[in-house]
């Protein structure tokens, strides 16, 4: 392998460890063994753990079209559906799971306390490129919602419930409480597309 590939191996290695595990229960040992790399390449990358989490963290906000929208967005038009079409994929994952799949910044968000600041920049910004991302979608449908709607306000909105939605399904072990909790955000949606439909009669 060369360079680049010896260190997307170990962010890779790492992100499936840190989601299976957890940051603070995955060593670094784990992810030398996991990823079949010797310590030294590892450390020529990542001097320790923190900055492994770092790239993963990095790699998430870098690859959120590729990894997460594109696949849930493919031959989705409407940009009302594509909002409940990525959490239509959250809710496979915890289907094909066993309800125990977690959102991995929102699970690394609850691990880990109190973060290094550039942990929690990263953090950050893993959650505003995905509810920006939400954002847009509304946007794009801003002539079928009321005027003055919040764009950015309801892609946050979002964002809460569906890491709420998850975390209680997995807790629970039953993904009645996500399909509950999407079913009221899907009525609020719902609700204001016919308000903005009946006043637009007025």
């Amino acid at each position: 392998m060369n360079a680049a590939d010896t260190r997307q191996r170990i962010l890779a290695t790492a992100m499936e460890l840190f989601w299976e595990k957890g940051y603070l229960s995955t060593s670094v040992s784990d992810i030398l063994s996991r990823s079949q790399v010797h310590s030294g390449s590892l450390y020529h990358f990542f001097p320790g753990k923190q900055d492994v989490l770092v790239g993963v963290l990095e790699l998430y906000r870098d690859g959120i079209e590729e990894m997460l929208l594109a696949p849930n967005w493919a031959g989705v038009d409407d940009p009302i559906e594509r909002v409940f079409a990525l959490l239509g994929g959250y809710r496979t994952h915890l289907i094909v799971t066993d309800c125990t799949y977690g959102c991995p910044i929102g699970s690394l968000a609850l691990e880990i306390h109190e973060p290094d600041p550039v942990v929690r920049e990263l953090m950050a910004a893993n959650f505003t490129n995905w509810s920006a991302a939400i954002a847009r979608c509304f946007d794009a449908a801003a002539d079928r919602l009321p005027p003055g709607t919040d764009a950015k306000a309801l892609g946050e909105f979002v964002l809460t419930v569906m890491e709420g939605a998850v975390m209680q399904a997995r807790t629970y072990r039953d993904i009645g409480y996500f399909d509950r909790n999407i079913a009221v955000l899907r009525d609020y949606i719902t609700m204001l597309l016919a308000t903005a439909k009946r006043d637009s009669f007025v």
